[in-house]
């Protein structure tokens, strides 16, 4: 049930959906959102009220900062009460980053914030970007019976699908199906209608305040094995000034090398304080670090699990929990427990 006096604030961040073509240079320039409707009458059949905040200057997904998350958050907060949802305009190449910050960000949300984007500007006659905009602010509109939001949760919206934001990966730069949640059902898929799966959207507390988190720290590293990794290049991560926290990715089910230098480097660290936690190279299952020698020597060093999270979860994750000052060991337990469905229990 879309309200037609349902408001939604549309935020252009930048990225290639709000792109269009100078006719006399052919170059791309961001789209004027200032006349969205004189350039996209689509959107007024659409019969619910848009605005837009523009980012000026736009911004490419790949130069995101933690500032940039912030001032996403800022802008949500400060128009929080007069919205029913937002969407997001974003680039692809970083918008599962982007969306899984955001879930620790925005704490017992109760509205929708969907990003979505496009693999072709705007501009473009067979542009991706069209359908995936109208499709977002209809579900940004949605309402349940009750009138509540339909989805009250950071989602990801792409080609017909509605994903979980710290649940999604970007897996093709070349097809307009650009992103999965490998180890989570869709919370929706558009077709001729729109089916919902209720059961696993986030539920929020209506009676508890949704809150605003600013606080990242920036002080944690993605460390990738692969066969060969040498120990400086080990160390070189272990060793960075002030670092608080590893993403380490490792192979199939959580495994290793079990070379004495590699774990004796993993355990200084651990002693150091520093949390390393274990998340997988597939796209697909979960981390068992009890399943094979490798992963169980990790497991006794005091390597964590993380379970079926997304590399970009684990990260986002990180940097929210050590810039909320929680103590190493409330680290290590969040680390593992889920706060916004980034984990499956």
């Amino acid at each position: 049930m879309i309200d037609i006096n349902s408001n939604i604030l549309l935020i252009y961040t930048g990225g290639t959906i709000g792109m269009v073509e100078n006719k006399k240079t052919g170059a791309l320039e961001p789209f004027n959102f200032d006349h969205l409707y004189s350039n996209f009458p689509e959107i007024k059949r659409l019969n619910f009220n848009i605005d837009s905040y523009l980012f000026d200057p736009p911004i490419d997904s790949s130069d995101m900062t933690l500032d940039s998350w912030r001032q996403i958050v800022k802008v949500i907060e400060d128009n929080y009460n007069k919205y029913d949802g937002f969407v997001i305009l974003h680039g692809t190449d970083t918008m599962a980053y982007t969306a899984s910050v955001l879930s620790f960000m925005c704490e017992n949300l109760k509205k929708p914030i969907i990003l979505t984007g496009s693999q072709l500007p705007i501009g473009k006659l067979r542009t991706d970007g069209k359908e995936n905009l109208i499709t977002a602010l209809e579900i940004a509109a949605d309402k349940d019976q009750n009138n509540n939001p339909k989805v009250p949760e950071v989602a990801v919206y792409m080609q017909n699908l509605l994903m979980r934001g710290n649940r999604t990966t970007k897996l093709n730069a070349d097809n307009f199906s650009a992103f999965r949640s490998p180890n989570f059902p869709f919370l929706a898929e558009t077709g001729i209608e729109f089916r919902y799966n209720n059961h696993v959207i986030i539920k929020p507390d209506y009676s508890k305040d949704t809150s605003f988190n600013y606080y990242l720290d920036s002080n944690v590293v993605i460390m990738k094995l692969f066969p060969g990794i040498s120990p400086q290049a080990v160390k070189a991560h272990l060793d960075i000034p002030e670092l608080k926290g590893v993403v380490l990715e490792t192979f199939g089910s959580g495994n290793s090398p079990l070379f004495p230098w590699f774990t004796s480097l993993l355990e200084d660290a651990i002693n150091r304080g520093i949390v390393i936690l274990n998340v997988s190279q597939c796209l697909f299952g979960n981390v068992e670090m009890h399943r094979y020698k490798n992963g169980q020597k990790l497991e006794k060093l005091g390597v964590l699990s993380g379970h079926d999270l997304t590399t970009e979860a684990a990260l986002a994750k990180m940097m929210y929990l050590f810039g909320s000052n929680y103590s190493y060991y409330e680290v290590n337990r969040l680390m593992q427990v889920p706060l916004c469905g980034e984990i499956s229990t």
